[in-house]
């Protein structure tokens, strides 16, 4: 059995359906990040596990006890909040210690328990200091102290670090992760940010419209998406509309090109399915050969697709360079994402170009695909 379960979640306020369908089953020790734009249902879901909501339906057990109508207090579950939510009467020592003073622990456990948090999150000789007297990035890290204080069962944080600069988010979610695998604590994280959710978590629940689009690992999801949305939302995405060829030999048409896809198609011949690629998945090639522009991962593989295009705009983007180009009549746009490179050629913008790219990298989407990873599995293998 699962330490964390959700089975059938609904929530409903009123007429609105928050949350539809969920079901999760984290095991203990993991590390989970629900991912969605605003308004997808995530807070909700980690409100209801938290006890701060009650779902219509469905059930919520932690290591096998059924908490679904239990109080917040009765569940022995940490929260992090976006906003700290510190008491600003209280200064470092005693906020991380509230939790414990409420249980009425004695107060050398409380203050021995405080002094390994302060040391935890390296804040060691300013237990006595205010919340006013902190960074952004201590703040949170109080705030994490605090939630760990009471040793709880679960640890969950609602988009902890979106109120950060750039540089301290960065270093901070590296900070969680490392006290999460020391505590070995089973974590849920609510963020709409990718980036985060890719590097932090074990798996990640994909959420669109308060239902579950995916559940995955980082490599699942961002590199064989289950449907549109979530090959849209995580990541850059080429999305491009096609038509089926020849279903059993995975032949496609792409404006007015034929190139081949791994993926197993189940529709006829003359059936419009949407065709994802990433961008760092192709390379640029001049169109006789002699010139590589951006060279792909995977570059070089057998029975590599070629589409002509045009160069339409070049971006600089620190130590990547993505080129926006565009194929066939319609000039559909096709961005492709190389490191920056001093020894390639940079072309100018209207130039002619040759995108290609292997059929492992093409994948389709639609009702009527049924993915096979087999072959991209294995390129992903060679590549590591």
């Amino acid at each position: 059995m699962a330490f964390l379960e959700l089975s059938g979640i609904q929530k409903r306020f009123g007429d609105v359906a928050a949350v539809q369908d969920f079901d999760l089953a984290a095991e203990r020790g993991e590390f989970v990040s629900f991912l969605g734009p605003s308004g997808c249902g995530k807070t909700t879901t980690l409100r209801m596990i938290a006890g701060f909501e009650r779902p219509t339906a469905g059930s919520i057990a932690i290591d096998g006890k059924d908490v679904t109508h239990q109080a917040p207090n009765q569940r022995n579950v940490g929260m992090v909040f976006q906003s700290y939510a510190l008491f600003p009467n209280m200064n470092v020592a005693s906020n991380i210690g509230f939790g414990l003073k409420i249980r009425k622990r004695p107060k050398a456990d409380v203050d021995r328990r405080v002094a390994e948090l302060l040391e935890l999150i390296h804040l060691e000789g300013r237990g006595d200091r205010f919340p006013w007297q902190l960074s952004g990035g201590q703040q949170q890290r109080v705030a994490l102290a605090r939630a760990l204080a009471i040793e709880p069962t679960v640890l969950l944080l609602d988009e902890p670090l979106s109120a950060l600069d750039a540089k301290i988010r960065v270093a901070l979610r590296h900070e969680i992760r490392q006290i999460q695998r020391q505590l070995g604590i089973t974590t849920v994280y609510v963020t709409h940010d990718q980036e985060e959710a890719l590097e932090l978590s074990d798996r990640i629940v994909v959420m669109s419209e308060g239902r579950i689009e995916q559940i995955g690992t980082p490599f699942e999801i961002y590199n064989f998406p289950a449907t549109s949305f979530v090959a849209s939302f995580v990541g850059t995405l080429n999305a491009m509309d096609a038509t089926i060829v020849d279903a059993s030999a995975g032949r496609l048409s792409l404006a007015g090109h034929e190139i081949r896809t791994t993926s197993k198609l189940a529709g006829s011949a003359g059936s419009a399915v949407t065709i994802a690629l990433r961008p760092e998945m192709i390379a640029l090639t001049s169109p006789d050969g002699s010139n590589v522009v951006a060279v792909s991962p995977m570059k070089g593989m057998s029975g590599s697709n070629r589409l002509p295009g045009t160069v339409a705009d070049i971006a600089f983007l620190g130590s990547v360079v993505r080129v926006r180009t565009t194929v066939g009549p319609d000039a559909i746009p096709v961005f492709v994402d190389t490191f920056n490179n001093p020894n390639l050629a940079v072309p100018a913008a209207g130039s002619p170009i040759v995108l290609g790219f292997p059929p492992e990298a093409c994948l389709v989407l639609g009702r009527d695909v049924v993915p096979d990873r087999t072959d991209a599995l294995a390129a992903a293998e060679a590549m590591l």
